[in-house]
């Protein structure tokens, strides 16, 4: 794993500036496209008072930061290109550091593949932290159903969503009036690529997962994100009380 090694030194005991808490633990949100991880991360960000880590979030707001990562990461995007593990993993592991994530985490988005699931269990065994990952289950066709359903407002760029959100006034922008539009990427041919594209690519990451015993499946097919987000705050009262 020394390939990993982007900022420590060999002794790494007592070699972070925020000392993580007893009871610190990185959950790690992972299931396909329209499974909800976006809205279980705001969730559970607040009730359990750990900071929500975006990778995708980082990567756009760091492209504003001019230091050399930040002017790397621009100019990998700009070209269409997609951005490095090594980058994405230095990022993370400077965010995990900061202060508000002493007692824990939540990462979205990340890991997506088998390198970057080595790199964070190799980040967090550095620093006694243990993994809970919560994979989000969702019936094919009905994140199909769910995917196809989002519609955008092309002036204002406000999303709806025709089942779980649609607009006062069907087919109309609340706030613009303006006629809603299916964006390119929602059509039903791209969006059954893009998961099976998904599937393919962390199929290796959810049997690496359940092999090491921290991957807990929960049902997010038709349940209220809130009794969905009890059951995940229930595993992780009882992943804890496992330590």
């Amino acid at each position: 794993m020394a390939d990993f090694a982007l900022s420590f030194d060999e002794d790494l005991e007592g070699a972070f500036l925020y000392p993580f808490g007893e009871d610190a633990l990185a959950l790690i949100l992972f299931g396909a496209p329209g499974s909800g991880k976006g809205t279980q991360a705001k969730i559970l960000s607040s009730e359990l008072a750990m900071p929500h880590i975006s990778t995708g979030d980082m990567l756009r707001s760091r492209m504003d930061v001019d230091d050399a990562l930040g002017r790397t990461i621009l100019a990998v995007m700009k070209s269409g290109q997609l951005v490095p593990d090594e980058m994405v993993n230095r990022m993370v592991e400077e965010r995990i550091d900061q202060p508000d994530c002493q007692h824990g985490f939540i990462l979205d988005g990340y890991p997506r593949t088998l390198r970057q699931a080595e790199m964070v269990e190799w980040l967090l065994a550095a620093r006694g932290l243990k993994q809970l990952v919560i994979h989000l289950q969702v019936d094919y066709n009905k994140l199909v159903g769910r995917l196809t359903a989002r519609r955008q407002c092309p002036q204002c760029g406000t999303l709806y969503n025709l089942l779980s959100k649609p607009p006062l006034v069907m087919g109309r922008c609340d706030i613009e009036g303006a006629k809603l539009t299916i964006r390119a990427d929602d059509s039903e041919p791209v969006i059954r690529q893009r998961l099976e594209a998904y599937e393919a690519q962390t199929r290796p990451l959810i049997e690496h997962f359940r092999g090491s015993g921290c991957l807990r499946d929960v049902d997010a097919s038709e349940r209220p994100p809130a009794e969905i987000a009890r059951e995940i705050r229930q595993l992780v009262e009882e992943f804890r009380a496992s330590l």
